[in-house]
């Protein structure tokens, strides 16, 4: 299917691995002129702004270089998120949490989208464009831990739907996807959330991935996503093919949420 996004200038943030880098690639298959902004170069053929999205300034200046090098801008896909650099998640307790340590979280995963979409909307209301948040699934699911996570991705979803009934009816639609656990580098690296929770599980980290996470967040499908399964509902939205979708949370959770 033709998802007629070939030329379309789009700006991907957190994309130098993961459910970014796929994003990021798949946009670049369909023919967008793809920017591509995290502190390190994705392995893509793409424009790469080197920034680190807890700096102010860092949304704006990708923004810029989008229109610099390619004279307008067509879509926005808010993806960093996640722990801030010199944090990690998961982890466990309100009362582990310190000011400097929630305002981080929600500096990386609120503010930076917040920033983002102030500097891309004069843009994207002249070419009538779009934005795609990627949330996540614990947005709708609160838990006893990553609280502060779990906060600003709720806001981040809040956020969404706000911006879709300002500014829909000037043309521009607002849409979001909620990833639930997904096989990333987040889970997989060293050090990462599969060794946290293998350490509090006294359990393999391949295990937790494979085995352990998916039974205790009774994920239907048995398994985590694919980072490819989150790329392409991202793509899809922003697409001229979502042409009358708005405000909607489309969730690629493995059946992680229960309720209706």
């Amino acid at each position: 299917m033709d998802l007629e996004l070939n030329g379309r200038v789009v700006v991907v943030t957190g994309a130098s691995k993961g459910i970014g880098l796929a994003i990021a690639r798949t946009f670049h298959e369909e023919g967008a002129h793809v920017v591509a902004a995290s502190r390190t170069a994705p392995d893509l053929d793409v424009l790469h702004v080197p920034v680190d999205l807890m700096d102010p300034d860092a949304p704006a200046e990708v923004i810029a270089r989008a229109v610099e090098t390619y004279g307008g801008l067509d879509v926005l896909v808010n993806n960093a998120g996640g722990p801030p650099p010199g944090d990690r998640l998961p982890h466990q307790g309100f009362l582990t949490r310190d000011d400097a340590q929630w305002t981080a979280i929600l500096e990386f995963n609120l503010l930076s989208a917040v920033r983002a979409c102030r500097a891309a909307l004069p843009l994207l209301l002249e070419r009538k464009g779009t934005i795609v948040n990627v949330v996540s699934a614990v947005a709708r699911q609160p838990a006893a831990m990553n609280m502060d996570y779990c906060a600003a991705k709720a806001a981040l979803l809040n956020l969404s739907k706000a911006l879709s009934e300002e500014f829909g009816p000037r043309g521009v639609r607002v849409n979001s996807v909620s990833p639930g656990p997904t096989l990333t580098p987040w889970w997989t690296d060293e050090g990462g959330a599969g060794d946290i929770v293998g350490g509090w599980m006294q359990t393999e980290a391949a295990d937790v991935v494979t085995t352990v996470a998916p039974e205790l967040m009774q994920l239907t499908t048995g398994r985590f996503a694919e980072p490819q399964e989150i790329a392409d509902a991202v793509v899809y939205l922003a697409s001229p093919r979502a042409a009358s979708t708005t405000g909607a949370e489309l969730v690629v959770d493995s059946g992680m949420l229960k309720a209706l």
